[in-house]
């Protein structure tokens, strides 16, 4: 049986995952991943709310009400070790893309807000890339849309590349109490690749009391959604994960509390 917290991948077509608040049962966050082809064209409305549109692969053009944003996007591969193109649109705003190479494009929504926002190009040199934990615990992050930019009312988004044989968003963490400065509620979609494509990674959600306590076999281009609880994620030998993360909540700003049966590992 498939986890209810399991979105599996369209394995052809245009739409390849499409996670919208109500399927997902929540509030805020919405994602979506498409193909294009090139020459094709993918019209949307924002409507109320937000867009972090993110280039995957491919190269495209981005128009935002008759502004263009051209030749976005050089990767050939999410396991590059380049960091993606990205678009903000605000609410209310009308976006056509078009590919000028065959695509890949995940669509990052949530709340649009009451402040007026404006439109903005995330320019890949400024995005701020790191390392994570230590030994089988080492992945690589490139904040796109962190909590500490102020473009948008309540989008976060990340891309996490883990090596094959390693474990990932580990010690188990979880954000989903208002409670700042300690932790925030956060929803959280994780939109998962394989390199090669054929194989899988496992993610855990669970809860301290396993009201929830969901284990997902994850393969490529599938999406978990992370209502609550602790989510770490572990690829297998041979296969390299990489995971675009969709963050948003009542407010932006994300703080995580550890589950403490396993917080020892960082005091060694």
């Amino acid at each position: 049986m498939v986890s209810p917290l399991l979105a599996k991948a369209r394995p052809t077509g245009r739409e390849i995952v499409d996670v919208s608040p109500e399927r997902a049962g929540w509030t805020h966050v919405g994602f979506r991943a498409v193909r294009l082809k090139a020459g094709e064209t993918e019209t949307l409305a924002t409507g109320t709310r937000e867009l972090c549109l993110v280039v995957l692969t491919g190269t495209v053009d981005v128009s935002v009400d008759g502004q263009t944003f051209a030749n976005l996007g050089t990767r050939q591969s999410v396991f590059e070790e380049t960091s993606p193109a990205a678009v903000y649109v605000p609410a209310g705003r009308q976006v056509q893309v078009r590919a000028v190479r065959d695509a890949e494009l995940g669509l990052c929504t949530a709340p649009g807000g009451d402040t007026p926002r404006e439109v903005r190009l995330i320019d890949p040199a400024t995005m701020r890339r790191s390392v994570r934990g230590q030994g089988s615990n080492t992945r690589y992050v490139c904040d796109i849309l962190p909590h500490d930019d102020p473009t948008a009312a309540h989008l976060l988004v990340v891309e996490v590349l883990t090596p094959a044989g390693h474990s990932s968003s580990y010690p188990p963490h979880k954000h989903d109490i208002e409670a700042p400065p300690t932790e925030t509620q956060l929803e959280e979609t994780y939109y998962h690749r394989l390199n090669p494509p054929q194989g899988f990674a496992f993610q855990r959600v669970y809860t301290d009391d396993r009201s929830l306590d969901e284990a997902c076999a994850v393969e490529d281009h599938d999406v978990v959604m992370v209502p609550r609880g602790y989510h770490p994620v572990v690829a297998p030998h041979g296969y390299d994960l990489y995971y675009l993360n969709v963050m948003a909540g009542p407010n932006r700003f994300w703080v995580f509390k550890n589950d403490p049966v396993h917080e020892w590992m960082l005091k060694r």
